[in-house]
């Protein structure tokens, strides 16, 4: 493997390529850790050790869209509003003629609806930003406003500054979406995947100084500290969860096809068997984002309600009922959820007709089964029959850092690394990186990374 590292920095292009991406990245983390000049570090440090509800959204949304909402840096949003964009374009897509001929259009066409999605991009940003702004300068900690008094005029904050943050806010997430397409070109990559799996492992140093700090090196423990048979139990267990990760997120059902033969003079063409590779986790980390996103909303709101009447019985049953890790009612709709947009999901992503339709526009068909209506009615049976496994699997993953910190008694941030969308993305995009760099080692008659020698 040292020999195979080696090779990667002697090839000059790839050098370059890479160089350049782990530099963009550097920019990326200097920006995320520079506040807005209207925001009280201090006061908001205290909000979000007491936010409670809205603390937790902010973290599960800076999970996957690299951003620092806790803290109102300029790149506060992160790429959130590049990748709800996205997503409205990509269902719009299926469901708006208009946007689905484009995206039949090839090269040309992806390229009209980026520059659609860079324009939604804007919009988003600015809302976004106007909304969270305003929600600063209306909440306090205590006695005291989240944003510097010197900003203040009669205890509110002025247009003019409310007008700076929201173009800082926007030109950080428009600048971060212009590192990822220069990544994307001139790196190795993709570029917003990388920057959210930059913010993912960037906790990994505090969360392995926090785990430090409530271990000791004795056997059985002590003084309300983890023994080291905790930590070995914790090392082994988050190399079994990231090799069960690896092993779903790469398993495949291949179907097999047949392609037609083809006569041409006294050449017969065509006859080869080949496959047709279905995910078994086709939708990805989606419905664990819809799902964990969705389930923040109640949390928020039955937290508010007990908190403007604590002496309920009611509300404080529900805001229990709701509380991420300590009920099982939210676990057992968070695995209903997850089962619902994997489905959901999928039922948008896979389209059986048109793979049907391209079988047989290519010469191919699958053994047993006639082109057309039998072979679609096929591949959907086996995706809504894999997609059970995914699903399976994807709910598994979400409640993993749940078990994992209730029977060893570790904290929610060392324990978000045995799974959740956060190991999702990091091991998704690590397997994308790796084969972007065996690419580029194959054409040069090296072997990959993965490859044995």
């Amino acid at each position: 493997m040292l020999e195979k590292l080696r090779i990667i920095f002697t090839i000059p292009e790839l050098r370059q390529k890479i160089l350049l991406t782990l530099g963009l990245l550097a920019i990326y983390r200097v920006g995320w850790q520079v506040p807005l000049p209207i925001v009280d570090p201090k006061a908001m440090t205290a909000f979000a050790e007491e936010a409670g509800g809205i603390g937790a959204l902010l973290k599960t949304v800076a999970v996957f869209s690299a951003s620092q909402l806790s803290q109102a840096t300029i790149f506060g949003l992160g790429i959130m509003p590049y990748i709800s964009a996205s997503i409205i374009f990509q269902l719009l897509a299926t469901v708006w003629p208009p946007l689905e001929r484009l995206q039949k259009e090839g090269e040309a066409g992806r390229k009209k609806i980026n520059e659609y999605t860079r324009y939604a991009t804007v919009v988003i940003c600015i809302v976004q930003s106007w909304a969270y702004v305003a929600f600063l300068s209306n909440t306090r900690v205590g006695d005291t406003s989240l944003i510097q008094s010197s900003f203040l005029v009669d205890g509110r904050l002025p247009f003019l500054w409310q007008f700076v943050a929201v173009m800082t806010m926007t030109a950080g997430t428009v600048f971060l979406m212009w590192l990822g397409e220069q990544i994307d070109e001139f790196g190795i990559g993709n570029g917003i995947s990388l920057l959210i799996m930059a913010g993912i492992l960037a906790a990994m140093p505090s969360a392995l100084v926090e785990l430090g700090s409530d271990t000791t090196w004795e056997l059985g423990g002590g003084g309300g500290k983890m023994g080291i048979e905790t930590l070995l139990v914790l090392a082994a267990l988050f190399v079994g969860v990231v090799a069960g990760v690896v092993f779903m997120t790469q398993g495949q059902r291949r179907i097999p096809t047949q392609s037609a033969k083809h006569v041409r003079g006294r050449r017969v063409y065509g006859g080869t068997r080949q496959y047709l590779p279905l995910r078994v986790n086709q939708a990805g980390v989606m419905p664990i984002i819809f799902a964990s996103s969705l389930l923040l909303f109640p949390q928020m709101i039955f937290q508010y309600l007990h908190n403007a009447n604590p002496g309920s019985a009611v509300l404080g049953a529900l805001h229990d009922s709701f509380t991420r890790g300590q009920s099982f009612l939210y676990n057992v709709l968070y695995v209903v959820l997850i089962y619902f947009f994997c489905y959901f999901w999928t039922a948008i992503t896979f389209n059986p007709k048109e793979m049907a339709d391209n079988l047989k526009n290519f010469g191919a068909f699958i053994p047993g089964y006639r082109p057309g209506k039998r072979t679609a009615d096929f591949l959907e049976r086996v995706m809504e029959r894999i997609t059970y496994v995914g699903a399976a699997f994807l709910s598994l993953v979400a409640i993993i850092p749940t078990i994992v910190g209730g029977a060893l008694g570790i904290p929610p941030q060392i324990a978000s690394f045995y799974g959740g969308t956060g190991l999702l993305i990091a091991v998704s995009v690590a397997f994308d990186l790796v084969q972007k760099i065996d690419s580029h080692l194959v054409m040069r008659n090296y072997t990959g990374l993965l490859e044995k020698s």
